[in-house]
């Protein structure tokens, strides 16, 4: 007689401090949702014609009576709406990313000058390539007809001040305040080649260049949108796969060779993917600077460091940020619109002080 063995299984019910460390960190994750909610309704309701928002969800839902308002929420509201939420989001995870892989709580696709490079590259596109039309009207006064030219110079050009970088660090060992005094310099080097570009330019490519270079969500269209959508959600998928590796790497170099961890191949692959975000996103928008280095060291100050937490709530904190400072430029110079990379500057640059000044940021 063959007797069957009964399986038995085992509930691991985690220690109440380790319970209520996630509960703090998942309450944190809800209310940012709520206010990326809050922030994308008011942005597509917002602007120099205000759309009531009981408008505005009949026409994102299909149950609008009357098409009055449906060509300013369909085809200008709405994909700014999304390229602020998209683009915040793309570039907050890329300042996480890098701040964890280079070890330098300093490092953003904009203080690490990549995002200038990708500027630079983009201008070589408008100039030498002809991605870059200047239009008569102000509502996409910049036309891309081939996208995919103007990403691939900036790409290149954000990946070759990415390893330059790196390059830098390994083989100096430098520490973390002259890796950011080096990308200021690789910054300098391509705002510098970008001004360059712009002193041989006529007078059709110097207007697209320098309307370019203002860092502005309004230009985008679904074309675009659906681009940057693409290479924000898979870098992200990326980034959340390796939030292990990350957390190893938080930890030091050493101890993550110790626990298995192959840093210099995350640290590469990190780099590429957040360049490829940067790229795509400056490519279309132009520079915005700041959000991907205050967002991260916002969320730390209620996540900490782990990194199964960093990614969605800078992901989260950028989308809001970039959401709120758009809405702030609609309405600040109505019916005008200010660029909204005139603003996170604005914004950023005092509150990277505070945090700098209070020790927040170690």
């Amino acid at each position: 007689m063959i007797l069957k063995q009964k399986r038995l299984k085992y509930k691991i019910v985690p220690f109440p401090e380790y319970r209520k460390y996630i509960y703090r960190k998942r309450m944190f994750l809800a209310i940012l949702v709520m206010i990326c909610l809050v922030s994308f309704f008011s942005s597509v309701s917002i602007g120099a014609v205000t759309i009531p928002l009981q408008e505005v969800f009949k026409n994102l839902f299909g149950l609008a009576d009357s098409p009055s308002f449906q060509n300013i929420i369909i085809n200008i509201r709405l994909p700014n709406t999304l390229a602020a939420l998209i683009a915040g989001s793309g570039l907050a995870i890329s300042g996480a990313v890098m701040q964890s892989v280079l070890r330098n709580p300093l490092g953003s696709p904009f203080t690490l000058g990549i995002s200038q490079a990708g500027a630079f590259g983009a201008a070589i596109a408008i100039i030498f390539a002809g991605s870059g039309v200047m239009q008569s009207t102000q509502v996409g006064a910049v036309n891309v007809p081939n996208p995919f030219i103007t990403i691939g110079w900036a790409f290149f050009m954000c990946m070759l001040s990415a390893f330059t970088i790196v390059l830098i660090a390994k083989s100096y060992s430098t520490s973390p305040e002259v890796m950011v005094l080096s990308g200021i310099a690789l910054g300098s080097v391509f705002s510098a080649g970008t001004m360059f570009l712009q002193y041989f330019a006529d007078d059709v490519q110097l207007a697209a260049i320098v309307f370019w270079s203002f860092g502005d969500v309004g230009r985008a269209d679904w074309t675009e949108v659906i681009i940057m959508a693409g290479a924000v959600v898979l870098g992200a998928l990326f980034f959340i796969l390796n939030r292990w590796n990350y957390n190893a790497i938080e930890a030091g170099e050493e101890t993550a060779r110790g626990l298995g961890v192959q840093v210099e191949w995350v640290r590469i692959l990190g780099l590429i993917v957040a360049s490829l975000i940067t790229a795509v996103i400056v490519s279309f928008l132009g520079i915005i600077a700041f959000v991907g280095l205050i967002s991260p060291h916002m969320v730390r100050r209620f996540v900490g460091d782990d990194y199964r937490f960093v990614i969605p709530a800078s992901c989260l904190s950028g989308a809001a940020l970039l959401l709120v400072s758009d809405i702030a430029a609609r309405m600040m110079l109505k019916p005008h619109v200010l660029p909204v990379a005139v603003l996170t500057s604005f914004i950023g640059a005092p509150l990277f002080l505070y945090l700098l000044l209070s020790k927040r940021i170690k």
